[in-house]
Parts: structure tokens; sequence; C-alpha cells
């Protein structure tokens, strides 16, 4: 559907068509509200939204749906779709007082999360990748490493994510807490005023909490100009850390389970984007960031919890 029909569903009439605000998915900005894709079908999304106000109301500075006269979120067609109101404030810039704050977002709302899914929220089953898919993303990546000249070791690379498949079982069997978070959580999707605001919570799921640490750590500077071209510091982890443990206290299991998970996590979320998207191996800031977070798994205990 086009974005004048989908706005005109929300109460809003353009004269044009809208330019998504993000590639990577619709999003559009009208006057003070941004309307976006959000979980489909409808019961996922009204699920979703169930949880970021159960959140906001516990004082996490979160984004949840504005009031109009007609319901919020709304399917249209095969998909789902929110307005939410736009957010003003100052985009991260890596700062430690930043990195900190960001830590302890992230703590609080893990801090917040049930114990038993209560907003069932869909629940994290990836632990089903093969050899052979390492095999074709890794031919991918070692073809853009070659012809862009970056400096990734990409057999010592692929030799780890080989090890990532083979833990995958192991790791679903761990005794890891899982807990409700917004998923996704990157420098991209806050907006800071006296503290960080989560922008994009529609990624939300059923997780272990590791996981999402997890995550952060590898990506939270992607795709974000403000942000260094880079993954966290160990010292700048270190910090993001201090932020989180304020509210959280990790298990042994989880603790002793890390090392595999950041490389589980680096397999379904960074292999990918590595291997498929070529535009970003043409931009330097992106490539300087590829090779920084293959450093981290080389790396890994520099970086601990």
């Amino acid at each position: 559907m086009n974005s004048i029909a989908i706005l005109k569903e929300f109460g809003f009439n353009a004269a044009e068509e809208q330019k998504s605000i993000y590639p990577f998915s619709p999003v559009y900005k009208i006057h003070n509200y941004i309307i976006k894709k959000t979980q489909y079908p409808i019961e996922r999304a009204r699920n979703l939204i169930r949880y970021t106000t159960y959140l906001k109301e516990n004082g996490i500075s979160i984004v949840t749906p504005v009031n109009i006269n007609s319901s919020n979120p709304k399917q249209i067609d095969d998909a789902c779709y929110v307005c939410y109101p736009y957010i003003n404030g100052s985009n991260y810039r890596g700062t430690e007082k930043e990195i900190m704050q960001a830590g302890e977002l992230l703590g609080r709302i893990h801090a917040l999360s049930t114990f038993e899914n209560t907003f069932h929220l869909s629940g994290y089953d990836v632990f089903d990748f093969y050899h052979h898919e390492v095999d074709r993303d890794m031919k991918k990546i070692s073809d853009f490493v070659r012809s862009y000249q970056v400096n990734i070791p990409v057999q010592k690379l692929k030799d780890l994510l080989h090890k990532a498949v083979e833990n995958q079982e192991k790791l679903k069997n761990a005794s890891l807490q899982w807990v409700e978070t917004p998923h996704d959580y990157k420098a991209n999707n806050l907006v800071f005023q006296n503290k960080p605001v989560l922008i994009d919570p529609d990624n939300a799921k059923w997780i272990p909490r590791t996981f999402d640490l997890a995550l952060a750590l590898l990506l939270f500077h992607n795709e974000f100009s403000s942000a260094p071209n880079r993954t966290f510091t160990p010292k700048e982890w270190k910090l993001f850390l201090e932020g989180y443990f304020k509210h959280q206290t990790l298990t042994n299991a989880e603790i002793t389970a890390w090392e595999e998970t950041v490389l589980h996590v680096f397999l379904d979320e960074v292999m990918w984007l590595m291997a498929e998207v070529e535009e970003d191996w043409k931009r330097k800031e992106q490539r300087d960031l590829f090779v920084s977070v293959t450093e981290i798994l080389f790396h890994i205990k520099d970086y601990p919890v």
C-alpha cells in the first residue's frame, strides 16, 4: 500500500507520496507524528503495545501510541502500522555519560520483565543454523573483503561461526534467564533528553537477556552517523555494564555461557548483515564497523560480563 493511503488510515491527508525516513522499512514523519510498520498480525501488535504501555507506566522513557479517533495500531492489508508521537531530543554521540545511561535504561527494562512472558511476546527460537549457511554467507563476505580490501581474517571468522553452529543446541538448553525486552537495543533507537528515550520498541521479544545484551555489544553503533564507526571499546563496555548492573545481576550460568552467547548472536544478527547488503561495504564508516565487530570475537575476553 502506498504512503498516502497508509497516512489517510490514521487521519492524515498527504498530497503526494512520502519518502520513508528509514531505508529498511516504511517510517513516515508527518507533522509531529511518526507512522511506521509494527508487528504483524494485529494480535501481536496489540500485545506489543500492552507491553510498552506497561513499561511507560512503570517509569521507562519509551514511545507509546498517540490517542487518535481510530484504532492504533491497526492492520492494513497484510501489514500492521502504528502512529507514535515524534520525540525531540539529541542524537547519541558516544559520550561516557550517554553510554552509562543507555546501559542503565536496558537494565531497568530487563528488571521489569515478568517471569512468564505475560504480554505474550514472540519467543526467540533461532537455533537452527547449518554449516552450509555459514559457508554460503562467508563466501559472500570473503568476496566483499577482497573487493573492498578490508582487513578481516576471513578463515578465522569462518572457523568461529562453524563453532557457533556446533554450540547452538547446547546454548538452547542452557539455563539462561529469559526476559521481555524491546530488543534491537541500539543507539539509533534512542533519543537523548535528560536521559535516553527509547523510540523504536517494535522488535520486542521474549528472549534470553544475555542475547539482548550481546546484541548491544555487537551492534549498538550500527548504521548511525553520529555514533563512532566501531563497537564499544573495553572501557566503554565496562561503562555500559556499570549502568546495566545497577538493576541486574547475571547468574553463573549466564556468565559461563557469555562467550558462546556473543558468538551465537553474531551468527544470527551480524553474519547476514555482512553478507547481504553490499551498499554497506561501499561506505567506509560501515566497513570500519564490520572490522571492529569481528575483532570483538577474536578478543572476547576483553568484553566480559
